[in-house]
């Protein structure tokens, strides 16, 4: 008898959730791996160019949706979930201050990737030493895998309207991670969906990226414009994307369910203070060494020095009219590249004309006061 049928499965799915959450994850489920009934969804998403020029999305074709192409021998897949919602949740005032950088609260703290792909592989090792035959590969926003689609197999939520995954218990202020097995264990069934008629997160979203429910147009979208989009960002999506110079929060920040969410007890998600809470141009003046420093370990040097400053000149340029934002543009121009230099004469620009309109009010409201003035002193 081979070791797989000397085994209970049931048992062993039970501990390898009892596993995960040792290590840290707040869910683990387990789903199938027929992801069929989202081959038309992608296909249409891809067709429609959706995916900007996120080649890698259309060059794996349907293997995205299919694991066993991706990893030959797997029967069923293990997601998990890792609550990253930070103690400090004083993100949101930081979009009504145009002198403050936004950045979108997944990268204020260590990479991701790291945290949950060596928890995935701890879970896998110990899965292995329960059955030595066991073959597994862990995944974590790293390869053409639909994890949202997994995940809600999984049981670990729904996809929201947002194209996010989202759940009764944390709302979406969580990460994913997969883990690829060879193993037929019992799988979970998936959740209620509970969207319903709420369009919150349609409404609020500053491009209009999310072009129907569960679609999202990546070409619109802050967060593949500040991070996935290695060119110039359009110039009329620049006026939409405030001060948000990494990534974007509003679809999640809007959502009723993101009110049961819980805080994270991963100090490693906590937000860095050179990060967190910083003004603009305190952000724009780093040399490309400083930012290399400050960002080591972060998602957001992923992106490059290039990508930072072009991001935070678009920021500038969107905020109040300012002499120490306009000084701050002039010292970085004529000394980047010309995808950098663009954004600067942008962010000039504006901050140019929005002063012009701001000296026509003011010079109305003198001769407004004038006129007021003048007729007081012949009623006198």
């Amino acid at each position: 008898m081979s070791a797989l049928q000397s085994i209970d499965l049931i048992k062993l799915a039970n501990d390898i959730k009892a596993w995960g959450r040792a290590l840290g994850f707040q869910h683990v489920g387990i789903s199938d791996i027929d992801l069929a009934s989202h081959e038309k969804h992608l296909s249409q998403w891809l067709e429609k160019g959706y995916h900007g020029d996120m080649t890698y999305m259309e060059s794996h074709g349907m293997k995205r949706a299919r694991p066993a192409e991706l990893v030959p021998g797997t029967m069923r897949v293990i997601s998990v979930r890792m609550d990253y919602l930070p103690p400090d949740a004083s993100f949101a005032r930081h979009l009504k201050d145009d002198q403050i950088a936004y950045i979108s609260r997944y990268a204020l703290g260590r990479d991701y990737h790291k945290v949950v792909r060596n928890r995935l592989k701890q879970l896998g090792e110990k899965i292995k030493s329960a059955l030595s035959d066991t073959a597994y590969r862990p995944f974590v926003d790293s390869a053409p895998v639909l994890e949202h689609a997994l995940a809600e197999k999984a049981g670990l939520g729904w996809t929201g309207k947002h194209s996010l995954t989202l759940s009764k218990e944390a709302g979406s202020w969580f990460f994913l991670g997969e883990l690829f097995i060879n193993l037929p264990l019992p799988v979970d069934a998936p959740v209620e969906e509970g969207c319903g008629s709420c369009t919150a997160c349609l409404t609020i979203c500053p491009t209009r990226a999310i072009v129907a429910p569960y679609t999202v147009d990546a070409r619109r979208c802050i967060s593949y414009l500040t991070i996935e989009n290695d060119g110039p960002i359009p110039e009329s999506l620049r006026p939409l994307m405030g001060n948000r110079i990494y990534g974007c929060d509003d679809c999640q920040l809007v959502c009723p369910w993101n009110r049961f969410a819980s805080i994270t007890e991963e100090k490693d998600f906590h937000p860095r203070q050179q990060l967190h809470g910083q003004r603009l141009d305190v952000l724009f003046s780093w040399d490309e060494a400083t930012f290399l420093k400050q960002t080591e370990g972060s998602p957001i040097r992923r992106i490059g020095y290039e990508r930072w400053l072009r991001n935070i000149a678009v920021a500038m340029g969107n905020a109040s009219p300012s002499a120490t934002f306009i000084t701050a543009l002039n010292n970085k121009s004529g000394r980047v590249s010309d995808l950098v230099q663009e954004h600067i004469d942008w962010a000039l620009g504006e901050l140019a004309r929005k002063q012009g309109q701001s000296d026509d009010v003011n010079r109305q409201k003198n001769r407004l006061t004038r006129v007021i003035e003048k007729g007081l002193s012949r009623d006198a």
